[in-house]
């Protein structure tokens, strides 16, 4: 088994272990796509772990299964010793798209967690909390449509952040947003993980994000995925992506990639 992440565990993070976990799809009249084969995984509290890998290698259906959105045919996933049976509020999901609900005001997207869960009332007096977290403050009667694509993606972030998860999966979050957006919520949810303190786990395409983000980078090989290497960042923070670290740490984890995948799927990478 692979052990991924810092021993440094921040109030609340949860520990995730992934044991030799096999997932496939059925297709009709034809064999099943197995799409994860036989990973392990321990993800410790308080990390901050990036999924990279060639496209379509399995890096969501991971977060997926994480999430307990789907079941893993075979293998077992575990959040702090207990099973992972199905979505839960200790885990945070969010997603490329904000998939804020277009009818509903911001405040009412991010108190949607609290509603659902039946502790709104008991709850609601920490909202104005997580608009000050994410810098949303005077937007609280806003629609979705009124706000840019970052903005919109701070509120999901508040929406999955109210319920005060363990763990908070990130599935290509930033992956929609122009260059200079996307450089500035990058500093930004470093700056909620630092505070919060949560075990977080994100998919990205962008090598430079990983390696920006993460204190450790998981390389998945092309489908069925294995893990390809497992390496530690080991770069201070704040990092500069200019470092001579920084860009050798590039260079590896291309070379990686070449080897995981195809050289086209290199290229989505460049």
């Amino acid at each position: 088994m692979s052990e991924t992440g810092s021993n440094q565990a921040r109030d609340p993070a949860g520990a995730i272990e992934i044991r030799d976990i096999n997932k496939g799809f059925p297709q009709a009249d034809a064999p099943d796509i197995v799409v994860l084969d036989h990973i392990s995984l321990t993800f410790n509290p308080g990390a901050f772990i990036s999924l990279i890998g060639p496209s379509g290698c399995g890096k969501s259906t991971l977060l997926r299964l994480i999430a307990g959105l789907i079941a893993a045919d075979s293998g077992s996933l575990t959040l702090d010793g207990a099973e992972i049976r199905g979505p839960g509020h200790e885990r945070g999901l969010v997603f490329q798209d904000p998939t804020l609900f277009p009818w509903k005001t911001i405040y009412e997207n991010i108190a949607f967690g609290l509603r659902a869960r039946g502790v709104y009332k008991r709850e609601k007096d920490r909202i104005p909390e997580f608009f000050r977290l994410v810098g949303l403050e005077g937007f609280e009667k806003s629609y979705p449509h009124h706000l840019s694509g970052g903005m919109a993606q701070r509120a999901a972030l508040a929406r999955a952040l109210v319920n005060n998860p363990k763990v908070l999966l990130l599935d290509e979050p930033l992956g929609a947003l122009d260059a200079f957006t996307r450089m500035n919520m990058q500093d930004e949810l470093l700056k909620i993980w630092e505070r919060r303190g949560m075990t977080t786990v994100m998919v990205t395409h962008d090598v430079d994000e990983a390696i920006y983000m993460a204190d450790l980078i998981v390389v998945m090989s092309a489908r069925p995925a294995k893990i390809e290497r497992i390496m530690p960042v080991g770069i201070g923070r704040p990092r500069q992506r200019n470092d001579p670290d920084f860009l050798r740490l590039r260079s590896g984890i291309l070379q990686i990639l070449h080897y995981a995948g195809s050289r086209e799927d290199l290229q989505y990478y460049l």
